[in-house]
């Protein structure tokens, strides 16, 4: 492998020094001209050497330092903080918000309450010294990253595979996006990029070909009930209500995330409230199939909300086998990424199903993987501590799903689902 930097790394590096430049310019204001330019290329050199060093001997440019992290955030605090006292906020403000926004980024719920309160003391401890809101949002971040780390030592996230093969990590769906948004429309996108046939919104198709495939020690798909393998097995026949049931002190972070980068993204964009679950949603199943089969080769379970299609979630859903036992695995596509849950399938007394992360096994988990857009190779990262439960079941002769996600142990969202046949979708065979 070749240790000359590659047009990724270069453009690392250049988006480094951009943010470098913006943030020492932000530190430097109201200094006069030569200060602001000086600061411009101290902030741009020292952020480009940060990065370089940060990504010294990897390969994947997805997994820089942890200090480089430390540092970009920073910088990235920095202009906001500038802007905040452009604002007319004074130092406790500054870093109060910008310990909420540090510690809500952070997903653990210790991280999330942590933030604000060391802000706003922060704040306190600047205040007399009167720095500039530039200085106060970084500083802040500084300590509260630092902070973090020596308190909460177990990893969030950590490296599986490096530059490997898709096929070595069955575990993870690397289908990617090509664009910045994902959005409705991926699956026609991906068709075309693999030269597949694309049907869209394909009738009496299912998420799951066979529950039979998931067979194993965990699952005897005989004991399922007929309805709950016929919406596995043909889940266009059926619409979905959606309730969603948020904690509440994951609101705040949640608000932030869907407006930064849910919408932007055009996946992931669970419902904020009852209101917006009002709107309806949409589901259907986009198939592909790849040359030389004869069905499908990928499915794509697509739900968007009914009244404008934007998209709420964009999976692909595969099933594989591994040491005798069947797995779920859901793949959401982000940019040149891809998130993905490997589920164990699970029978329930009552004839229902329950696809859980919460196993014994290796396999099950949640990734988040990079794909090379040059060759293909995948670099995949374990996140800890999220887990989810999905269980679907016939309760007074009516099909539900409940599909509950936790972070390192503390519940935060609920989705319940009310299942139904859509219109002129009469029973068939499971």
């Amino acid at each position: 492998m070749s240790d000359q930097p590659g047009p990724s790394r270069i453009g690392s590096a250049g988006a480094a020094a951009a943010l470098g430049a913006v943030a020492g310019l932000s530190l430097a204001a109201g200094r006069g001209r030569r200060p602001a330019v000086l600061g411009a290329l101290g902030g741009a050199l020292a952020l480009a050497a940060t990065d370089a060093a940060g990504r010294a001997g990897r390969t994947s440019p997805a997994l820089p330092a942890w200090s480089s992290r430390v540092v970009a955030s920073a910088a990235v605090a920095a202009p906001l903080g500038w802007l905040a006292e452009r604002l007319g906020a004074g130092p406790i403000v500054t870093a109060g918000a910008a310990g909420t926004v540090a510690g809500g980024l952070g997903l653990r719920p210790q991280k999330v309450a942590l933030g604000p309160v060391l802000g706003f003391a922060v704040g306190a401890a600047l205040a007399r010294r009167r720095p500039s809101g530039a200085a106060v949002a970084a500083l802040t971040v500084v300590a509260y990253r630092s902070l973090a780390a020596a308190l909460f030592r177990d990893p969030q996230v950590s490296l599986l595979a490096e530059r490997v093969e898709a096929g070595d990590l069955p575990f993870v769906v690397a289908r990617v996006a090509r664009t910045r948004y994902v959005g409705t429309g991926y699956f026609a996108e991906l068709a075309r990029e693999l030269g597949g046939v694309h049907v869209a919104d394909a009738p009496d198709v299912g998420i799951v070909a066979d529950l039979d495939d998931l067979a194993g020690p965990s699952f005897d798909p005989g004991a399922v009930d007929p309805r709950v393998r016929e919406f596995y097995q043909h889940t266009a026949r059926f619409r979905l209500d959606i309730t969603p049931r948020w904690r509440a002190w994951v609101r705040p972070g949640y608000l932030l995330y869907r407006t930064l980068l849910a919408r932007p993204l055009g996946q992931a964009n669970v419902p904020m409230n009852q209101r917006d679950a009002l709107r309806g949603v949409r589901g259907r199943i986009d198939t592909i199939t790849l040359p030389g089969a004869t069905t499908p080769s990928i499915r794509g379970w697509i739900r968007s909300f009914a009244d404008t299609d934007d998209p709420i979630y964009v999976g692909v859903y595969t099933t594989y086998r591994q040491a005798g036992q069947g797995y779920v695995s859901v793949g959401f596509p982000l940019p040149q990424a891809s998130f993905t849950a490997t589920l164990q399938p699970q029978n329930r007394p009552d004839g229902g199903l329950r696809l859980t992360s919460r196993s014994d096994s290796d396999q099950t988990g949640h990734y988040l993987a990079y794909v090379d857009p040059d060759g293909g190779a995948v670099t995949a990262l374990a996140v800890h501590g999220f887990a989810e439960e999905l269980d679907v079941f016939v309760a007074d002769g009516e099909i539900r799903a409940e599909h509950a996600f936790s972070v390192f142990g503390l519940p935060f969202l609920i989705l319940d689902y009310r299942i139904a046949r859509k219109p002129g979708s009469a029973p068939g065979r499971p």
